[in-house]
Order: C-alpha cells, then structure tokens, then sequence
C-alpha cells in the first residue's frame, strides 16, 4: 500500500469490511467490498446503498460579496438560487478548459459552501482567491474539516427516517437539490438537522448515482458512528456498502460525468452537460460574465462528447490506447469512460432498466457497457461506433441519455 496516500476518517472500517482499497484522487478508497461491483450497483438500483465520500471537500465562502465572486468564477448563473437549494456548474481557467466541477450551496445571501472533488479544495480556493480582488470576501477551505457519506436509493429516506430528529420535519418541502441544516453548529443552516444523539448534519437531496437519495457533511469525528448506524438501520431493506467501482458504473449509466477524465484540460463545450454553461436562449451568448467566457464563444472547437451505449456488458478500457472507429474505419477519436451498469438491458430497440415498469417477466436483465466518447466530429443519436482496444473491439450506439426510469428527480413523497 502506499502510505503517502490521504485517508478518510473510514478507513479503519473499509479495512475489517475487506474493502479492495486503491489510490483514487490522492485518497485510499474503497473500489468494492466482498458484496462486488455488480451487487453494489444493483443494491443502490433496487433498495439503497451507502458511499464514503469524505475524500471530497468543502470550501466557505463568506461575505458582502460572495454572490458577485462566485457568479463570475462559476459558469452557472445563481442569481436565482435560493437558499437551501444547491447547484451544479463548473469553475474553468481563462481558455475555457474545466478546473474542476462542483456543487454551490446558498445558505444565505453572504454565505456559500462549495463542494468539489478529491484533492481539489486548496486549487479552488486558492482560484477564488486570486480573482476576489478588492470584493469584500472571506474564503476557508475546508479540507479534511468535513466528513462526507452519500445514501442512495429508493430506501434512502426510510432509513435515514430511523437515526434523525423529526424527520417528518426535515424531509418535508425537500425538492431535488435543495438541503437543510448544517455540520457546523455556530454557523447558519437553513433549518437544523441532528441525528438521534443531537449531532448537526447537513443533509443534501443529490448524489452522484441518478437515484434518489442523500448526500450527507458531518463532523468528520461522528461519521464513523453514523456509518455503522445507518448500516443497522438499513438491514431490513438490504442496505449495501458501496464502493468506487459501483459509484463510477452508475454515475455513467446515470450520464454523470468523472472530472478531470470527461471534463478536463479542453473547452468546456459540444458535451452532455450544456446546461451547466448560461447560454441565452439562442446559444450564441450567455446571460452573464464569467471566467473562461469569451473563450468558448470565441474561435472554433473541433471537439465533442456523447455519450454511448454498448451491445452487452462487455466494455475496454479508457485513454488514448482505445480508438473509436467510425463506419468508415476512420478513427475519430477515443473513449473518456467505459462501464457496465448492470441495471439496463436492450428490449425492442430500447433501453430499459429494473426499475421500468411493465417489463416482461421473463426478461433478464444483464447489464450493458456505456460511458462517453470524445471524437472530432458531430455525431447524432442513432449513429453507431466500433470502439477498438488492440483486437478487442465492441460496438457502441450514440445516445442522448443512458439509463432510463432514474429516480432521483421524483418527488420524495414517493420513497417515504
């Protein structure tokens, strides 16, 4: 193992649990435990499954002009944010090419928390920093300060219901991407949250899966107990610890992309994730200014990402060693990200999951690779692929979405 790697407050767990531990942003993390990958994915599709994300982090931005800072450091517009709600955009350089992606919080007009990837909150901190100027703004990164778990599934609030306070209280009014209470006692929450035992938590409806569910910041010194909680508390629905491995097939199958490996060192643009960008109406423009702007609106981009799914579960692997190969063998680019969501199957020309309804009761369902590509020219939904990997070779369609039926948009009135 190396031993310059981070850990998480977890670590002690993963360990007695059997976790299958690599590097994973700087961080030791868990791959899968001895449930596997394909149970792991499956558990989140059909009932809920729980993920360490204590390896991502926090940052605070705090003052008179916050707002102004991370409006125009941000691509998304969060004029129209409110508090308790939460949003998903991206932080880019002057050129245009992704620093990072990340989810901003509103608790207040003056108060923002900010959530990205491992290994990145001093290089955003540090990036709001050196555009802040003369505005008047505190920013505090947060990094292992913040202990973090994500519950996901259709069983996420049943459970959840069994270690919170008043929890007909907190789940009430709480739309996708909106959250309440806070971590940190002193500071401001929209409403509190406590667990049984009184500890604050801040409790997020998002997550990184495409299912409902939570996201949860805690203390990093209770996310132990809460852990081991929760697990008791999901017993009877068959609650699953859930690795990397199955993290990453449903976030693909879910059309969620993996920063600095989808979104990277390129312009931010011709992907699936147009509405993180402000684009005016007409997609000419945008409705404001930020950081990186004038850089996609100037100039060409001769680069585009779609996703794609496979005709089975077989995948290859990523990087430059693995060609997509248009219907005239012409290699036209390559594959960002291949996985196997082992919820969804082709039936009659279409994609279906576990969770579809009035599915045949003698259909099987067993999976199917799908992920990204990046090529370098347009392709439209329909369009097929051969993605090549030495002599190992699959066939790929071009899609706008991959896993259909998710149900993370749903109304919670629906899980509880």
């Amino acid at each position: 193992m190396n031993t310059s790697l981070e850990i998480t407050p977890l670590i002690g767990w993963h360990k007695s649990a059997g976790a299958n531990l690599a590097d994973f942003g700087g961080f030791n993390m868990p791959l899968w435990y001895e449930t596997g990958v394909k149970n792991e994915h499956l558990a989140v599709l059909k009932s809920a499954g729980i993920f360490d994300t204590s390896h991502m982090a926090c940052i605070n931005v705090i003052g008179n002009d916050s707002f102004e800072l991370i409006n125009y450091c941000f691509t998304r517009n969060i004029n129209t944010l409110k508090k308790g709600c939460c949003i998903y955009g991206a932080f880019l350089n002057t050129n245009g090419h992704c620093i990072d992606d990340a989810i901003v919080y509103k608790f207040s007009d003056d108060f923002f928390m900010i959530c990205v990837n491992a290994g990145m909150g001093a290089t955003i901190a540090h990036h709001l920093d050196a555009n802040k100027a003369s505005l008047d703004v505190c920013i505090e990164d947060l990094t292992k300060k913040v202990g973090k778990m994500d519950i996901q599934g259709i069983n996420s609030a049943r459970i959840l219901s069994k270690v919170l306070q008043n929890p007909d209280i907190v789940f009430n009014k709480m739309p996708y991407f909106s959250f309440k209470g806070n971590f940190d006692e002193s500071a401001l929450g929209e409403s509190m949250v406590k667990l049984l035992d009184g500890t604050p938590v801040l409790l997020s409806r998002s997550g990184y899966t495409g299912e409902f569910g939570f996201e949860i910041f805690i203390n990093p010194d209770a996310i132990v107990k809460l852990w081991e909680d929760i697990l008791i508390a999901g017993e009877e629905f068959k609650i699953a610890a859930c690795g990397l491995g199955s993290r990453d097939s449903l976030r693909a199958g879910a059309c969620l992309p993996l920063s600095h490996q989808d979104i990277g060192n390129w312009k931010f643009l011709n992907h699936p994730w147009d509405f993180a960008l402000p684009y005016t109406e007409d997609k000419k423009s945008f409705t404001k200014k930020f950081i990186g702007a004038d850089s996609l609106l100037s100039g060409s981009n001769d680069q585009f990402i779609y996703p794609f799914v496979g005709d089975s579960l077989r995948k290859v692997s990523t990087g430059n060693n693995t060609h997509a190969i248009d219907k005239n063998d012409d290699i036209i680019g390559k594959v960002l990200t291949c996985a196997t969501d082992m919820g969804i199957s082709w039936y009659k020309g279409n994609i279906v999951s576990i969770n579809s309804k009035n599915l045949p009761r003698d259909l099987k369902i067993k999976g199917i690779s799908c992920g990204f590509v990046i090529v370098s020219t347009k392709l439209e939904p329909g369009m097929t692929l051969t993605l090549k990997e030495g002599k190992r070779s699959i066939n790929a369609t071009i899609v706008t979405d991959i896993r259909p039926d998710r149900t993370a948009r749903k109304k919670l009135n629906n899980f509880i």
